[in-house]
């Protein structure tokens, strides 16, 4: 690719994406450090960024897409006829059945984004419906109460705050906001600065904190409860905030005004005086922030827990102030939908845009209009006519002038198609993925299309993920290794790996700056491989979608400039709507063309960035992209592409936070009623434990050498390399084992061995395993060798929240027995 050796870019293996340089030694990753100039992360990192070679040169890579035979193996073939016949049956299906039968899962993982925008485009082209991705099975539920709250993800100012409260969150290891091990430490530090975590086990974070509660296993929603019960009772409210930036408070706070406390307090197994003594501390801060996580998502009440949490900075008036909560910008929202109460009013961002370039509206207008763009583009004489001409019109449309957009939570009331069940964010809930296959329903789904992830592994229950895959008329997996997914599929692509394209994520969620980076590639793919971006548009392609005439004169106006091509792009989709679902693959055929070597997967971005500058005009202008008409737009693309630290895309004040809660009148809508009666049935104490299986194991822990399973090599884990059962001394002693003891671990759903590690950090009763083990990477004898166990070889897909759907990971009923 270059003789360059250092390159600029970024972690892959949690949402921080912090910044990191790599100094290459041929194609191994010599050395890994922190980019200092990296706007978020400033040149911190942990040390799971330092192992990244792990993934990029471990023994798992696929060089050619793979077909499968009858007998069940595999067979290598080439692009043109992998391409060729996944098109033909994709056509197949959607013609005799309905595009409506095939599913989409994935193209969202911790590192890359960028190949979903073009996954997108082939479901419009063959009428699929249907999606879902990891985060329906972690965060749907937050994301519904905050679409019915206020209509946005919401982020708290840690580094500022006097109250900092950490549900079902264990920063120390999962990090999720930039700088998180000095923050943290900095916060314990301070003696003006409280640090309350709610966890059943004693974490890293925990040790830190000035008030642990550690609540009994899946009693969170009491003890949140409990907490918020007490502000009203002691009236740590803030009425005057909740008078000026709320409505329907009543309900609330006569909820509230009922729970006993004392009787909270003893179900979730904290003193009274402790939940007290938090309570109070929120309450008399000047300022609070709260953070939850997976630990209360994926248990028992997860979106009553959502619910309750973000009541106590509600109730205090922690919002939109330093130190507090804030709603925030969004380059692009990982989530569609709206607000929860329904479908959205507002046009689409997109649709706005074009709507403000009226005057080319039909048909033949654009057809004139791009036909004269191209036309005059061929010329050397009149091409920067052509472009001059654009921007002038181009800067009398009102682009600025566009409804807010993006935002998380909803689903517009839409449900699956056979089981019925809620989709949030226009996410399909990933415990009913199986259900909507292993069925004789004439609407379940026939095909899966999946990108870049292994939902035979992460997915609860596996043994049945596995069974619906292998019900399935055709499976189409991308990936860089043959994964445990990859093996139920009937065509394997081989992808390049996160380091040999350009790639970026859209965990944007920083306020009031808010960074975006876009990465380029570190090395040249490995021979075989390809892109994302260009096996969607190679499929595209095939199915024959986008006219070739469009996509020949969008091609001469990119070259003719960025106010021509942007003019030209407007007018096709205005006089073609149905070119707006294909954008991605449009501006990857055209605009993509025009890109810097190795950068045509960008090409999406440069839509998103004009979206995101007129959603967020003042924001964008104060970061720096000025102008009129698409010029902002243009300029942030142009940033982006040509920055490897990461932009900052908005710099807000902190009273613009307000500005993107939902609504005429931006005020939180405090009661949502649905979720008030999953509070009033709290009353009845609930226990999933039994005489069979007396444990509770919560399966996935993050550790400090786990991370997602892309990095499959073993090797790259310092500390618990077979990834041991954690269990209470107590619990140890009476069942006579020791740290090393080899057990048997059993729920309904499966079984599985490993050792013990003896821990004082957690309560009697309670059980963990580590998250990322049991894929399995090729050995030093050619074999392939897995270490320590998958855990949803033990989930049930049975278990879930019973609004969002949401599996209970960290919730699973369980026996230990020795190993004899």
């Amino acid at each position: 690719m270059t003789t360059e050796t250092s390159h600029t870019t970024a972690c892959i293996l949690c949402e921080c994406n912090c910044g990191i340089k790599i100094e290459l030694d041929g194609r191994r990753f010599k050395t890994i450090r922190g980019d200092k100039e990296h706007p978020a992360s400033q040149g911190y990192t942990c040390e799971k960024a330092m192992r990244l070679d792990h993934y990029q040169n471990g023994t798992h890579r696929l060089t050619s897409p793979l077909r499968r035979r009858s007998d069940g193996s595999y067979e290598e073939i080439d692009w043109d006829t992998a391409i060729s016949e996944i098109a033909a049956r994709l056509g197949q299906i959607r013609d005799t059945v309905g595009g409506d039968k095939i599913f989409f899962y994935g193209g969202a993982g911790q590192g890359n984004h960028l190949g979903r925008a073009y996954g997108a485009a082939l479901q419009a082209a063959i009428g699929s419906k249907y999606y879902s991705n990891a985060l329906a099975q972690e965060k749907t539920g937050e994301m519904w109460v905050d679409g019915k709250l206020y209509g946005g993800h919401t982020k708290g100012d840690f580094e500022h705050s006097d109250v900092v409260v950490f549900v079902g969150k264990n920063p120390w290891q999962s990090h999720s906001f930039p700088r998180a091990r000095p923050v943290l430490k900095a916060m314990a530090a301070d003696p003006k600065r409280t640090m309350i975590v709610i966890d059943p086990r004693r974490t890293e974070t925990a040790d830190l904190a000035d008030i642990h509660l550690q609540v009994r296993p899946g009693t969170d929603a009491w003890c949140l409860a409990a907490m918020g019960a007490v502000l009203v009772q002691e009236d740590l409210v803030d009425h005057a905030f909740l008078a000026e930036h709320a409505v329907d408070t009543e309900p609330v706070l006569a909820a509230l005004a009922q729970i006993p406390v004392a009787e909270y307090a003893q179900t979730c197994g904290v003193s009274e005086d402790l939940i007290r003594a938090a309570a109070r501390a929120i309450g008399n801060a000047e300022t609070a922030c709260t953070y939850e996580d997976l630990g209360i998502q994926q248990a028992p009440h997860s979106t009553l827990s959502s619910y309750l949490n973000k009541l106590l900075w509600i109730l205090t008036g922690n919002f939109g102030k330093p130190g507090t909560m804030s709603l925030h910008s969004s380059f692009v929202a990982i989530a569609g939908g709206g607000s929860g109460g329904g479908p959205r009013k507002a046009p689409s961002r997109l649709d706005s845009v074009i709507a403000s370039v009226g005057a080319v509206a039909t048909r033949f207008v654009a057809d004139v209009v791009t036909a004269g763009i191209a036309t005059a583009a061929e010329y050397s004489a009149t091409t920067g006519l052509a472009d001059r001409g654009a921007g002038a019109l181009l800067s009398k449309a009102p682009i600025t002038k566009v409804a807010a957009g993006g935002g998380v939570g909803g689903g517009g009331g839409r449900t699956t198609p056979v089981t019925g069940a809620r989709i949030i964010g226009g996410l399909v809930p990933c415990n009913s993925i199986a259900d909507e296959i292993l069925t004789d329903h004439p609407d379940r789904f026939r095909a899966m299309w999946i990108d870049s992830v292994n939902p035979a592994h992460s997915l609860a229950e596996s043994t049945r993920f596995r069974a619906a895959l292998d019900a399935l008329d055709l499976v189409v997996v991308i990936d860089v290794a043959f994964t445990e997914t990859a093996r139920h599929a009937d065509y394997v692509l081989p992808a390049s790996t996160q380091f040999e394209k350009c790639e970026a994520t859209f965990f944007n969620f920083e306020f009031p700056r808010n960074v975006f980076q876009l990465r380029a590639p570190v090395l040249d793919p490995l021979p075989g491989t390809l892109a994302e971006p260009e096996i969607y548009a190679r499929v595209i392609r095939a199915l024959d979608v986008i006219p070739v005439a469009t996509i020949s004169r969008l091609r001469k106006a990119a070259h003719a400039g960025p106010d021509a091509f942007a003019l030209a792009f407007f007018a096709s989709v205005a006089a073609d709507p149905s070119l707006m679902k294909l954008a991605s693959a449009v501006l990857y055929e055209t605009l993509g063309e025009t890109l810097p070597p190795k950068m045509r997967g960008a090409a999406a971005l440069w839509g998103a960035a004009q979206l995101c500058a007129a959603a967020n005009p003042a924001g964008v202008r104060r970061a720096g992209f000025g102008g009129t008409g698409t010029q902002p737009g243009t300029k942030l693309f142009d940033a982006i592409l040509n920055s490897r630290s990461g932009v900052t895309f908005t710099v807000d004040d902190w009273s613009d936070a307000w500005s993107y809660v939902r609504g005429r009148e931006h005020r939180i809508k405090v009661a949502i009623p649905e979720l008030l009666t999953e509070l009033a049935k709290l009353d009845a104490e609930q226990s999933w434990t039994s005489e069979e299986f007396p444990f509770i194991l919560a399966a996935g822990e993050r550790r400090a050498f786990t991370a997602n399973t892309i990095i499959r090599d073993s090797g790259w884990r310092r500390r618990d390399a077979a990834g041991a059962l954690r269990m209470s001394t107590a619990d140890a002693e009476s069942m006579g084992f020791t740290t090393g003891s080899r057990v048997r671990v059993i729920t309904e759903a499966g079984a599985a061995e490993t050792v013990v590690e003896v821990s004082d950090t957690l309560r009697a009763g309670h059980i963990t395993l580590p998250n990322g083990l049991g894929v399995d990477n090729i050995g030093t004898d050619g074999g392939a060798v897995a270490v320590g166990i998958a855990p949803n070889e033990l989930t049930s897909s049975k278990h879930k929240d019973p609004i969002a759907g949401t599996p209970w990971h960290k919730h699973v009923p369980a026996r230990v027995e020795a190993v004899l």
